[in-house]
């Protein structure tokens, strides 16, 4: 079995990182008030300001927390029942700073995959996705493809029978073995 494994809002915690710096020069934001994928319309942040921070978030990738505890010992256990790639969307100039912090957290996985745009991902061959980007989803399906759908507030909206929604990573493996 083939696994694409999301980075950012399924094992790197950056929006933590992000609101940090944020925080300190605009309006506070608190991650439950991030109820939305473009969220920053609402808070009427420009979108190219938002990817620019997210990168430099990147850039100090040692402030970036994980999204659970024990990401090693479970990535190892999820490692166990199949093939997994971290599979991301992203820029290109962060890709470096993503693997020395996969390498940092002891992320197990095979092959590390960047793509430009996350919608791409659902083109990759991989029998299940586990993502947290509700444009992901959407498109994973619209490609017949099996989506583990990481809850985070942005995608709490999203709802379909062929979505499997996980609040962390055991729970995952328990799904893909099922499957």
């Amino acid at each position: 079995m083939k696994i694409a494994l999301d980075v950012d809002g399924v094992l790197a915690d950056v929006i933590i990182s992000w609101m940090n710096y944020s925080n300190s020069i605009r309006q506070k934001i608190t991650k439950n008030q991030i109820t939305n994928w473009e969220f920053w319309k609402e808070f009427q942040i420009n979108p190219f300001d938002f990817y620019a921070e997210l990168s430099l978030c990147w850039k100090n990738w040692m402030s970036i927390p994980t999204t659970e505890k024990n990401l090693s010992s479970i990535t190892k256990s999820l490692s166990s029942i199949g093939q997994v790639d971290v599979v991301t969307a992203r820029e290109r100039s962060t890709d470096s700073f993503v693997k020395s912090w996969l390498d940092h957290h002891d992320i197990s996985y095979n092959n590390y995959v960047s793509v430009i745009d996350g919608p791409m991902k659902a083109e990759l061959d991989y029998d299940v996705f586990i993502d947290d980007s509700p444009l992901n989803v959407e498109k994973f399906l619209t490609n017949n493809k099996k989506v583990i759908l990481y809850s985070q507030p942005w995608n709490e909206h999203v709802s379909d029978d062929q979505i499997i929604r996980v609040s962390n990573l055991s729970e995952a493996i328990e799904k893909i073995k099922l499957i």
